[in-house]
């Protein structure tokens, strides 16, 4: 069997204070007026001697095309690493900062220098990674974690509104992956968990990863090594306490999370061991001493499938006659600011949020069909499968009780972004997700036959 090696670094991808801050169209602010907690590009490099896998973390809302293909030639140029052997994963912070189009009036200048660091950055960690690889055992645990909740609540008159649903499904299964170095020091972490990153909402002011953050933070304290954070299938699910203006919010829930995620790692051990009974003594009441014997090596396997799934997309205006629509949404929304009144500016901001997204979506999707690339990665017992969507957290559930292998990590937010891709009984009650994607109610059926063909490659 070949050995498998691991490798980590990380890089900051903290934006500068007075970057366009625009992710809520409920709020007044549109710069960033402080920083919470950094962020942080996490990478990690697996090798067998014949393939190479670079996983990125990124501190970010959302990686879109143009910007995924952008990381992936820089790493590509400074470490050889195939582009199709890249996994670009983002946390989806809502309280980062833009790094798109914006409705915002000031600030907006600083994003294309910023947007314009990150393939750098991206790709100085995995070429660092690769300068510490070393022989690792991979092991795999689960747990859960009640900080998350559905978020589809339905309002008295029957619309569905972003809150609370006590009866709505939701996953909350904590899965982690340890790699360890041979002698059983921590390399790294790799934690899976379904939930937006909305803990900070609106009023909100400061740079923050969200939970995510604090989440790593609690893990490395505890475990040691460094932490990556692959978010789940998360549409339809977000913090329990969300929308905050205070980021001890946030920090909790991280604790909580990575307090979680730091039980469940220390009591992974990847090597099979049986259990011996060396002697008995007599000491008052007799004690038995034990050995637990290695009885074989852990699963090393590395392995990786790439799988493109078309789905047909809805009919969107041209980006022409979307982007002037938006120009206009911001020219009133910039002459309310000028005004100074905050109710003509609350007015203002979401329709030019709206106008935004339309026009994103614009550039996303106005060919009829869509192209997205369904990955999966085995790591020894383990398989991480990730999509460029928003999948609500019922296919993931799907897709994790299908599968063959002993443990799988489902991801959205993964390669890309391409919108949320409700379930089929989402449709008939409508709402902000339903509403938004551009799929139809028998996408999510393909999208989970799709990511079990490509396990299945995996794991004959």
């Amino acid at each position: 069997m070949k050995q498998l090696q691991a490798g980590t670094s990380r890089g900051e991808i903290t934006p500068p204070i007075g970057i366009a801050h625009t992710n809520w169209g409920a709020q007044t602010h549109q710069r960033a007026e402080t920083i919470d907690m950094p962020l942080y590009c996490t990478a990690i490099v697996f090798s067998d001697g014949e393939l190479e896998i670079a996983i990125i973390d990124l501190d970010i809302i959302w990686i879109m095309p143009e910007l995924d293909r952008s990381i992936r030639q820089a790493i590509t140029a400074q470490t050889g690493i195939q582009s199709q052997n890249i996994r670009l994963s983002y946390s989806h912070t809502h309280s980062g900062p833009i790094v798109d189009i914006t409705w915002a009036t000031e600030g907006d200048d600083l994003i294309p220098t910023y947007v314009a660091s990150l393939p750098e950055i991206s790709a100085r960690a995995v070429h660092e990674a690769q300068k510490t690889l070393q022989p690792v055992h991979i092991g795999t645990g689960r747990g859960l974690c009640d900080m998350n909740i559905n978020r589809r609540a339905m309002a008295d008159d029957g619309a569905v509104f972003v809150g609370r649903n006590w009866d709505g499904y939701v996953d909350q299964e904590v899965l982690v992956v340890s790699i360890d170095s041979l002698v059983g020091s921590p390399v790294a972490t790799i934690v899976n968990y379904a939930c937006h990153g909305t803990t900070m909402g609106p009023a909100n002011r400061a740079i923050t990863p969200d939970f995510p953050g604090p989440m790593r933070q609690t893990v490395e304290r505890n475990i040691g090594g460094l932490c990556l954070f692959l978010q789940g299938a998360t549409g339809n699910v977000h913090p329990l306490h969300s929308y905050s203006a205070d980021p001890a919010v946030y920090r909790h829930n991280g604790l909580r999370l990575g307090l979680e995620a730091a039980r469940i790692r220390a009591s992974i051990d990847p090597v099979p061991r049986e259990e011996y009974l060396l002697d008995i003594r007599p000491s008052g009441a007799s004690f038995g001493t034990y050995e637990d014997r290695p009885v074989g090596n852990p699963d090393g396997t590395l392995g990786i499938v790439n799988k493109t799934l078309s789905l047909p997309v809805r009919d969107y205006p041209s980006v022409s006659s979307a982007q002037i629509d938006f120009d206009e949404k911001k020219s009133i929304l910039r002459e309310a600011r000028t005004s100074g009144d905050e109710a003509l500016i609350r007015a203002s901001a979401w329709p030019a949020r709206h106008a935004e997204l339309a026009l994103l979506h614009a550039r996303l999707f106005g060919g009829g069909t869509v192209t997205v690339n369904i990955q999966g990665i085995r790591l020894g017992p383990t398989v991480l499968v990730g999509v460029p969507l928003e999948p609500f957290t019922e296919t993931g559930t799907a897709i994790k009780k299908e599968s063959p292998a002993p443990y799988t990590l489902f991801s959205g937010y993964t390669n890309g972004y391409y919108g949320y891709i409700p379930t089929e009984d989402a449709f008939p009650l409508g709402g902000y997700e339903v509403d938004t994607s551009p799929y139809n109610e028998n996408a999510t059926h393909s999208l989970i036959a799709a990511c079990l063909e490509v396990i299945d490659l995996l794991w004959p």
